[in-house]
């Protein structure tokens, strides 16, 4: 199972007009949720943008509850081919990465895909990564799953993380669940 002291939680590319281009609109608010439930937990967040020069800068929605985080600008489709992402992941010393972001079919997938090489595990939330289509989505999060990642949800990966009722930020965290 996943563990706060082993997890990282990495945004994939929520940025410019294809944020709002993605089949699941609600995808958004769980990445929202995702994020602010990392934030009171502490579990470190990295976040990255491709090619912003050409796609666009990381959305509103997302920045303006990532104050603090710099997105590492890539080129690479799969964040582990870019050097700066790779610095930014083995600073956090974390083995356990729970992935969002858009799109599933490219930089999602080859993503996990290169962290699973890497020997990480990896819990893909298939409620908050997207695409343009149902269909690349849905080829995306297969793939995912036959290279090993563990398939899991906002609230499964977020009930597994506090692991009971008696987590000190349990009802600060159920009333966010109720609205991603």
């Amino acid at each position: 199972m996943v563990k706060v002291e082993n997890s990282v939680l990495l945004v994939i590319d929520v940025q410019g007009k294809l944020a709002g281009l993605m089949h699941d609109s609600g995808y958004l608010r769980r990445v929202q949720g995702m994020i602010k439930i990392a934030q009171i937990l502490s579990i470190p967040i990295i976040i990255t943008e491709q090619s912003p020069e050409k796609i666009g800068n990381t959305i509103p929605e997302i920045s303006e509850i990532l104050p603090e985080n710099i997105p590492i600008k890539k080129q690479s489709f799969s964040c582990c081919g870019e050097p700066a992402f790779m610095d930014a992941f083995k600073r956090v010393g974390r083995s356990q990465v729970i992935v969002t972001g858009i799109e599933t079919h490219v930089c999602v997938y080859q993503t996990v895909r290169d962290l699973l090489t890497a020997g990480r595990d990896v819990y893909l939330l298939v409620d908050a990564v997207s695409s343009r289509s149902p269909q690349n989505a849905a080829i995306g999060i297969g793939r995912a799953k036959d290279d090993g990642a563990t398939l899991t949800t906002l609230e499964m990966i977020v009930t597994e993380l506090i692991q009971s009722t008696r987590h000190s930020k349990f009802r600060e965290i159920m009333a966010l669940l109720k609205n991603a």
